[in-house]
């Protein structure tokens, strides 16, 4: 383990900015976390079906602030798509150089998900398996890939929002609500609801441009660091305990309205506090990166960090599968999530889902990182210069 931690210490260029990756692998790491803690798998007279700890515990619900993480991930990626965006214009490059490079990245890790999952469909189908439980087992598969689609989206419109002010996004959030909240009743619910999905983009635009702002030079004083902490903090407040906003970050079954499908103002606001947060961090964070061994354990996370996003919900589920072939439902795994003991047994079982999710990531990192061809150095060494940027000091 040392001489790994040595390894890639000495791949790392002295001027690469730690603090990023240190952010990026902290927002990969909260989602996984999150969607290990809120979601349950329970099974009922031969199916399974999905259902949220948080529904049967509201005191949870601080839970769902700690662990949904994704406004620091579009922080990151507006930062580090703009600068890389503007260091191959500076070094000659063109746009589709650039996009290919960033899509290939993103996609490669899908195709491979994509197939496995479906061999084990038609094998769930064939065998017998309930169309319910298949339902559920794809949704949970599935479902985080809207977060892909809209990330390639505004990664691939970085030259024209690389200047935007995160403002205009925010007023279109406010305004998109203000109609589906404030007129829905009158109007008729229908069309308020579909324009919501509006904030799908818009929502996640606020972060991106922050990111791009932040490329830019902007957001360094911890003055605008406290005015986004403290600011998203009481708008995000006052949308909960004023305008009937739910408390929840992250959505709930059989709740009216989630903060998260489409975004709400509430969950921007949220995310604007997350950002500010984050550039708190930057400080003790850049100290902690000075450390060899926590520098590893971020770059090997930043190298695998797709693989980590896509595959968790599998691991999970292979654990369950097992689970339920090895003896019937068992706490925390199997049950309603309606108790505190359903909690403690989940917590017990989350190293469980990390082997899981270690195993799915020796089998498929390889579809995200392009195989280097050098003959010279070991494979950590070649996989930690994929990571870091190139000569021209891209992202």
């Amino acid at each position: 383990m040392r001489d790994l931690v040595r390894r890639i210490e000495a791949a790392t260029p002295a001027d690469r900015d730690r603090t990023v990756d240190a952010l990026r692998a902290l927002a990969v790491l909260g989602v996984v976390l999150g969607h290990w803690l809120v979601t349950a798998l329970v099974a009922d007279s031969g199916t399974v079906r999905g259902a949220s700890p948080l529904q049967y515990l509201p005191r949870l619900t601080p839970v769902s602030w700690v662990f949904q993480t994704l406004a620091v991930f579009f922080l990151v990626g507006g930062r580090v798509g703009a600068q890389s965006y503007a260091s191959e214009r500076a070094g000659g490059g063109t746009y589709g150089r650039w996009l290919g490079a960033r899509m290939a990245r993103l996609f490669r890790p899908v195709a491979a998900l994509l197939t496995v999952w479906a061999v084990v469909t038609g094998a769930m189908l064939v065998s017998g398996v309930g169309l319910e439980t298949v339902h559920t087992l794809l949704k949970l598969v599935l479902s985080p890939l809207w977060f892909l689609l809209v990330f390639a989206a505004l990664t691939a419109a970085t030259p024209l929002l690389s200047k935007l002010s995160p403002l205009w996004p925010l007023a279109v959030v406010l305004h998109v609500d203000l109609a589906r909240f404030g007129l829905g009743e009158a109007a008729g619910s229908g069309w308020t609801d579909r324009l919501g999905w509006i904030n799908v983009a818009a929502g996640w635009l606020v972060p991106y441009c922050l990111g791009a702002c932040w490329a830019r030079g902007g957001l360094r004083s911890r003055r605008t660091a406290w005015t986004l902490l403290l600011g998203g903090a009481a708008a995000t407040a006052l949308l909960v305990l004023a305008a009937g906003y739910p408390a929840a970050m992250v959505g709930v079954p059989g709740a009216e309205i989630s903060n998260l499908n489409p975004p709400t103002l509430a969950a921007v606001t949220f995310g604007l506090a997350q950002c500010g947060a984050a550039l708190l961090l930057l400080g003790p964070l850049r100290r902690l990166m000075r450390r060899p061994g926590a520098w590893a354990a971020v770059a090997l996370v930043n190298l695998s960090a797709m693989t980590i996003f896509l595959w968790h919900q599998t691991a999970m589920m292979a654990v369950t599968a097992t689970g339920l072939l090895a003896g019937g439902a068992l706490p925390g795994l199997h049950t309603v999530p309606d108790g505190a003991g359903w909690v403690l047994a989940r917590l017990a079982w989350l190293p469980v889902f990390a082997v899981a999710l270690l195993v799915c990531w020796t089998a498929f990192r390889t579809y995200e990182q392009k195989r280097r061809a050098s003959r010279g150095g070991s494979r950590v060494v070649r996989e930690q210069r994929a990571l870091q940027p190139a000569a021209k000091g891209r992202p």
